[in-house]
Parts: structure tokens; sequence; C-alpha cells
């Protein structure tokens, strides 16, 4: 089913959070349709504010970046996780507190702004060690910053996205290096403050007083669930890193609100769907056979898609596996990405 047949999706929202790459942009490029989306937004007047794992830039960079693409950011409207993690160390440290810094020169601008002192090594007596995602992190940054921690350092993580996107396919994340330290170490780290947890979330919806805030993104894991954990309605687009057969096997925690193939699910009713819908209805009918979805019928493919996600997410034990019933089925797997 649409949502609600002729309404635009946007006009239930007093604000839209994005996350950045693989939602307005890949890499270094604007995903196609975005810079119109949020040109449109700020032609109408609507909160916009953008929310990102990414610790490698600071919010004045993304705002920069953003801009010449043609998206016009201001640095306020720019949540970052190298940010909020600096301000959760500062709260818990002394002024000028050693930090070791794992990741991007802007992970260390944050901290020394912040009032802290970034440092490199494990014998310069840091009190907590702050991890993110920086292309050049190699073994040597690990090893510092496991003494570090087994020292007694507190130790944050930026993120633990396991992957990030590219032009060429996902790449190791965050949380890949991570994992690294949670190995050496045999435990979690102490505090993650990106997505899914819900402060960056948390934080943009207070800005609109009370208005009603949508969250958009590419990944079930990070910003579904982070979404889920605000207490926030969230827009999945497929235009990044989560596909079709991800999410009709996604737990509770990650399951979106709505589903759109890409943003503009936010102005045209036809371009987005809410899930789950019923496994019967917009013409297709989803029945699980010998541990599959048994897809016939035909319209839409995104009602087929709403069909699938209620007959995957009732199923005990959950089915995604996917059969086509129909000529019509076949093409609307395709289209969504399915092998029939």
């Amino acid at each position: 089913m649409t949502v609600d047949a002729g309404a635009r999706l946007v006009d239930g929202y007093a604000q839209v959070v994005f996350d950045l790459d693989g939602v307005i942009y890949l890499i270094d490029r604007p995903i196609p349709g975005a810079v119109e989306a949020v040109g449109r937004l700020h032609g109408e007047g609507r909160a916009v504010a953008y929310a990102t794992n990414n610790a490698s830039r600071r919010s004045s960079e993304v705002a920069d970046l953003l801009t010449g693409m043609g998206v016009p950011a201001r640095p306020e409207e720019v949540l970052t996780s190298a940010a909020a993690a600096a301000e959760l160390l500062r709260d818990r440290l002394p002024a000028g507190a050693p930090v070791l810094v794992v990741g991007a020169e802007a992970l260390r601008a944050e901290i020394a702004a912040a009032g802290l002192s970034p440092v490199d090594r494990a014998d310069e007596g840091p009190r907590a060690v702050v991890q993110g995602y920086g292309p050049q992190v190699g073994w040597a940054d690990l090893a510092e910053a496991t003494v570090a921690v087994r020292a007694g350092a507190i130790w944050v993580a930026t993120n633990t996205d396991r992957t990030l996107p590219s032009g060429r396919g996902p790449l190791p994340g965050n949380g890949a290096l991570v994992a690294v330290l949670r190995t050496a170490l045999g435990r979690d780290p102490d505090v993650v403050v990106g997505k899914p947890e819900s402060a960056l979330f948390a934080t943009a919806a207070r800005r609109v007083d009370g208005g009603r805030t949508l969250v958009v993104g590419d990944r079930l894991d990070t910003d579904i669930e982070g979404a889920r954990r605000a207490g926030l309605d969230s827009l999945l687009v497929l235009t990044g890193v989560s596909d079709v057969p991800e999410l009709l096997a996604a737990e509770p925690a990650r399951r979106p609100t709505y589903v759109s193939r890409d943003l503009a699910g936010l102005f045209d009713p036809a371009a987005v769907v809410r899930v789950p819908g019923t496994p019967e209805a917009g013409g297709w009918s989803v029945v699980v056979r010998d541990g599959a979805l048994d897809l016939s019928g035909a319209g839409r493919p995104l009602d087929a898609l709403a069909a699938l996600c209620a007959a995957a997410w009732a199923s005990a034990p959950q089915v995604a596996t996917v059969r086509a019933g129909s000529p019509d089925a076949t093409d609307a797997l395709a289209t969504l990405g399915l092998p029939a």
C-alpha cells in the first residue's frame, strides 16, 4: 500500500534527518536526485539535518562538502560521531586530559576543540582512547590503543559500522577496526557513540520542539536501528548498503517504517510504501510454502515488497527466500533485485 494514498510522506514531518554516505552522496559524488530533494525541502522551509557516523570529517568540512555538491548546508545542521565522542569525553575527563586518538585528523581536531589533549602513544598516559575511521589507520595505531586500554584508559568508539560504501562496493569500516581491538582485548568498547546508538538522532529531534522527525538512511544496522532506538519513524532508501534480501531478513529492531528506491519517496506517494503491508494487498498474494515466500499476482513492485515483508516478518522461523508464482511476480522480483 502507498502512504495514505495521495499524501506526500514529507508532509507528516517537521524535520528530515539524513544519513550521508549512501543517501546524499557516494564517496564524493551526489546520488541522483539527492540535490533536488534537499533543495525542495529547503524551498518548502522544512528543517533539515544530517547525522553521520563518519568521523573523518568535522561538521564544517561536511557542510562545505555538501555545499560544493549543490546541497547548501550549515555546520550546525551536521551531527557527526566525532564531535559527539569529543563532547562525551569532555564531560567525563578533566580539561587538558590526554586522549589517544585512533582515526583521522578531523577526530584529533574535535578532541582538541573540546579542551582535551590528543596524543599518539600509550606511554603518554592517555585517560581515554577514542577510535574512529581513518584511511591511514594501521597496525601501529591499533597496537598503541590496545596497550592504553589494557592500562585502564576508557575506550570510546565513534561507531561500529562494519562497512562503508564505495564505488567498488562495501569496504571495511570503523567496525572492522574496532573488531581488531575487540579480538585483542577480549571485550567491547566502553562506549559506542554513533548509530545505532540514539544520541545523534535524539539531538536532532530536540531541535524541532515537539515536531515529528523522519530519519532517512540506507543501512538497517545503523540508521534504521538508531531511529527505532530514538523512537522516530524511518525511511529506508535502496541507494546504499542494505538491500531487499537484508530487509526481508531484518530482525524487529531493524525494520523501517517506510521503504523507497530513492529520495523521490519523500514527495511522490507512488514511490514509497509503508512496511509491512499485508500478505494480500495491492494485487499481490504471498504465502509461505516449503520454506520460501511464494509471490503471485500483479501490481506495483513496492506493493509486492510490502506484502513480502508482512509474510517474512510474521513467519517463524523467519523466511527470506522468495519464489515467483506468476510472470508479473518474476518481473517485480527482478525490479526489487531478488532472484525469482
